[in-house]
């Protein structure tokens, strides 16, 4: 991953996106211990305390949690919550920004669901 530096999102969120995904793509499991702040830090240069910020940001959310004096590890039921966590909040605010689009161009609900089904299909339509 590279980090962003110069974008909107701050580097803690992408960090926390960054390990939310290995635990999607199964490069990280349950129980397994994730990087250290220390070691994020010292891969992407960035201040150690931002690191925590993230890795402190997903263990609030109960995505890892902490051993003491170990580290943090990935929790049981992470990747359902992370699929939740983007379902309710990533893919609902992209819908609400196709359906604004959407109302600017005048297009009807079975236009944009007609899209959506090409979408899905593979975009061969």
């Amino acid at each position: 991953m590279i980090l962003d530096t110069d974008g909107m999102k701050p580097i803690y969120i992408q960090i926390a996106e960054w390990i939310e995904s290995e635990i999607m793509n199964g490069g990280l499991n349950v129980d397994e211990k994730v990087y250290s702040q220390y070691k994020l830090a010292d891969i992407y240069n960035i201040n150690p305390a931002t690191a925590a910020k993230g890795l402190i940001k997903l263990a609030e959310e109960g995505i890892l949690y902490d051993k003491r004096g170990i580290g943090k590890f990935v929790a049981e039921g992470a990747r359902q919550m992370i699929i939740e966590k983007r379902k309710n909040q990533t893919l609902k605010q992209l819908i609400d920004d196709v359906v604004t689009e959407a109302g600017y161009l005048q297009m009807s609900e079975r236009e944009i669901i007609e899209l959506i089904r090409n979408s899905w299909k593979g975009g061969s339509e």
